[in-house]
């Protein structure tokens, strides 16, 4: 008996066993969804839609792409975008983790840890595609997700997907909803809504006439309901011509909506991702532009296809320096990716016909960029609308005149248009405290080895298509398509101005980071220290005191605590001796290492070399570079001396140098000055009008300071002569400048002939920034005079530095005579 009770038992315990080993199949197949990979066979096996990876949540990319990719294991975290998951919960390894997107909706919500940092851990398994992801093998566009524990799931219907997916549509789309569970059925909603088996069951593909968000789940008997699937359709815009998306204004009427089969022909390329298109039948709006930027990734066109563009119209801020965002225009563009295409109806389409610039076609402003704060769309009045009126077109500019040395592949030129600025003597255009020139045309060649400099002329016309880049609105061409180009008469000067028995020469020269050191970008070649040196002996007929600007320590733009700059001031006076000058000498003050500003361990400052056969430093105790020089009893207390070194005005800028001089037995105090740079002012042609000049400021306490120290001066001394010389980094016409003359100082520049007077070129703006100010007893018996060898001509024509030199030439008063 007890045999045939284990015998039952045993039979029992096997029937069992055998129906658990039935079902048992069963359960695994749908406790885990179709296709699951680990993460391993992901990242070797990168490719494939709808796949299934399996693995542990190891944290979050922390920055970085490709080979610089980055992950944060711990929290707080703050990416609510992504994943980064591993086939072990304690992976750190970059090469075994697997970044996962988390799109918008239901995946991002439930699994990104910046809301659930209690996920961090976890097994999870997540449907989407295999792809690139922070350009290295990653998964994206994620439809599903559910976490995994130590026993099988329940199990779930499989994801509804959609054809086509979310994105960009045509209105009367179809989008057809299906799953890849056998005999479920689809339920949806339309209103954002999750969707239950009380909503709308699918019958058949749902057609897409608005913008629309379908939610959509599977259901069937026995499995647990699939995760909740979001499809968001946008519908393009039809019937739009390009001059209807451009409109007339900076901003599209149509921005951040899409616009389906927009027609143009291709007329200009400019990478494999941007081209730019125009239409073919154009309005009769000169304020409307026919043209448009077109992004979409391995275009592969060429000029002249005849294409439809299907996008998001975007405002696009292009290349532009680091500040961009708040201070360039942006260009209108198609953005033809995410769902948008571009199709080529046919090839070898004839051109447009460029817009002529200029008296032969359209008027360009000559006077205001912007006096409206973009008030008002006025083409005909602002230069700054004009350009955008023509914004992506081809255009014309008839036989170019340049107007500014080529600069990083641009030139700056003007054509024939009513109302120009004259040209001054090296063939350039002046600013004006009105005017700053908005007929200038910037051309983009893209060629920096092009030589050409104020006063060079195009023998024909440059055709291309006006984009706009780094601040400035400008014409893309093709530099082998460029007419010849006819050098003009511009050549280097000679002052006519010479040190005589009671006359003293006072020169100021910024000779750009001149320095010791001979190799490297910012380093000084022997033939810049040659040409400077040559400026001074045959240029300037060596002046008995110059005031150099921008000197640097004796090994330049190396950043290791030196400061002295005596290897930097005999290597130009050894220079200058060699090209038959003078055996100057030299003082300065050296700077506290990287505290006035420049290249960091340049440590520029201003400093003065004198003819010791013809002045003399008067006698003093040099200071130190925190000490403040003061005036008394007709004397500096320190010579060289700073003025007011540690004043918060200087932080970051050079600290004038003042010292004194003897000639034919009279004293003469002579300033050197480097006001703060423009840097942070924001551009003539930005998002910005007028536009907010941040520099001013501090320029304006610095000219304050000075003042006051020539003010202490007169105190001293009645008729104390006085020069300040330098750059002052801002026009005669500001009120920096106006400010630093007060009633005590005359600026001799404003004496120079307008068409003379420009010492420096600005994206082909010629204007002053070097000055030489006088006491006012002396401004009668000072002669001054701008030397033009440098603003105006590349290095190839000679171009010792970015600055040119001012000369004066004074008859001293006499002094008080105090000791």
């Amino acid at each position: 008996m007890k045999t045939k009770s284990l015998n039952k038992v045993f039979s029992l315990s096997m029937v069992l066993l055998f129906i658990a080993s039935m079902l048992s199949p069963i359960v695994s197949s749908k406790a885990i969804a179709a296709d699951v990979v680990t993460v391993a066979d992901a990242i070797s096996h990168n490719t494939g839609s709808h796949k299934t990876v399996e693995g542990y949540i190891v944290g979050t990319v922390k920055g970085g792409s490709g080979a610089s990719i980055s992950y944060q294991h711990s929290s707080p975290f703050s990416q609510d975008t992504n994943l980064a998951i591993a086939d072990s919960p304690s992976e750190t390894d970059k090469a075994k983790i697997l970044p996962v997107q988390l799109p918008a909706g239901a995946v991002r919500d439930g699994l990104n840890l910046k809301v659930h940092p209690e996920n961090l851990g976890k097994k999870v398994q997540i449907t989407g595609d295999l792809m690139a992801y922070f350009s290295v093998p990653g998964h994206k566009n994620a439809k599903s997700f559910s976490f995994q524990g130590d026993t099988p799931s329940e199990p779930q219907a499989e994801p509804v997907t959609a054809s086509p997916d979310s994105g960009l549509v045509k209105s009367g789309t179809k989008a057809a909803l299906s799953t890849a569970t056998e005999n479920a059925a689809i339920y949806y909603t339309l209103d954002g809504s999750n969707p239950t088996s009380s909503s709308s069951r699918y019958s058949e593909p749902l057609t897409i006439n608005k913008d629309t968000t379908v939610k959509a789940i599977a259901i069937k008997e026995g499995l647990k309901n699939s995760e909740v699937s979001t499809f968001k359709y946008t519908v393009a815009l039809t019937g739009l011509r390009i001059h209807d998306i451009q409109g007339a204004s900076h901003q599209s009427p149509f921005a951040n909506q899409s616009a389906a089969d927009v027609e143009g022909v291709v007329t200009h390329v400019v990478d494999a991702n941007n081209f730019y298109m125009q239409d073919t039948v154009p309005d009769l709006d000169e304020k409307t532009s026919e043209g448009i930027l077109v992004y979409k990734k391995n275009h592969g066109l060429k000029s002249g296809d005849l294409v439809k563009t299907t996008g998001q119209v975007k405002e696009w801020v292009l290349d532009g320096y680091a500040e961009k965002l708040k201070t360039d225009l942006a260009v209108t563009e198609i953005n033809a990716e995410n769902g948008g295409s571009v199709s080529i109806m046919h090839s070898g389409h004839a051109l447009p016909d460029p817009v002529v610039l200029g008296d032969h076609g359209r008027h360009i402003p000559t006077h205001i960029i912007d006096n409206d704060n973009f008030g008002r769309f006025d083409p005909k009045e602002d230069g700054i609308d004009f350009y955008e009126s023509v914004e992506g077109m081809r255009v014309e500019v008839e036989t170019p005149k340049i107007v500014a040395p080529q600069n990083y592949g641009e030139l700056a030129v003007v054509t024939k248009n009513k109302g120009n600025t004259p040209f001054n003597t090296s063939g350039a255009i002046n600013i004006s405290e009105t005017d700053y020139n908005p007929e200038r045309i910037f051309v983009d060649i893209n060629d920096t080895s092009f030589v050409a400099k104020s006063g060079d002329y195009f023998k024909g016309n440059i055709t291309g298509v006006m984009s706009y880049s780094f601040s400035n609105f400008k014409v893309l061409t093709d530099k082998d398509q460029l007419p010849a180009l006819v050098e003009g008469k511009t050549k280097p000067e000679t002052t006519k101005l010479h040190g005589k028995h009671k006359k003293l020469t006072i020169a100021s020269f910024n000779v750009e980071n001149f320095s010791a050191n001979e190799g490297g970008k910012d380093g000084t070649s022997d033939e810049k220290a040659g040409r400077v040196a040559g400026s001074i002996v045959h240029n300037l007929n060596a002046p008995d005191i110059v005031g150099l600007i921008e000197m640097q320590d004796g090994d330049g733009p190396v950043d290791d605590g030196r400061t002295d700059a005596k290897e930097s001031a005999e290597r130009l006076i050894d220079e200058i001796k060699a090209k038959g000058g003078p055996a100057y000498q030299y003082t300065d003050i050296a700077p506290i290492d990287d505290k006035d500003g420049g290249i960091p361990g340049g440590n520029i400052r201003v400093a003065f070399i004198y003819n010791p056969e013809r002045v003399s430093l008067a006698p003093g105790t040099k200071g130190t570079p925190t000490e403040a020089v003061q005036y008394k009893n007709g004397k500096l207390s320190l010579n060289p001396g700073r003025i007011d070194p540690a004043n918060p005005a200087f932080e970051n800028s050079r600290k004038p140098l003042a010292a004194q001089f003897m000639f034919n037995g009279e004293k003469v105090t002579v300033i050197a000055n480097h006001f703060n740079s423009k840097g942070g002012d924001q551009p003539l042609f930005g998002k910005n009008q007028p536009p907010v000049l941040n520099s001013e400021l501090q320029r304006l306490q610095i000219s304050g300071i000075v003042n006051n120290f020539v003010k202490s001066i007169k105190a001293d001394d009645p008729k104390a002569n006085v020069v300040l010389l330098g750059d002052f980094n801002d026009f005669e016409f500001t009120p920096a400048l106006e400010k630093l003359k007060g009633k005590e100082l005359s600026d001799m520049i404003q004496e120079v002939p307008y068409k003379e007077r420009y010492t420096y070129s600005y994206q082909g703006n010629a204007q002053v920034l070097d000055h030489i100010l006088v006491t006012n007893n002396l401004k009668k018996d000072t002669n001054v005079d701008i030397v033009h060898i440098n603003s105006q001509f590349m290095e190839q024509h000679g171009r010792a530095s970015d600055h040119d030199p001012v000369v004066v030439q004074v008859k001293l008063k006499e002094a008080c005579g105090w000791d």
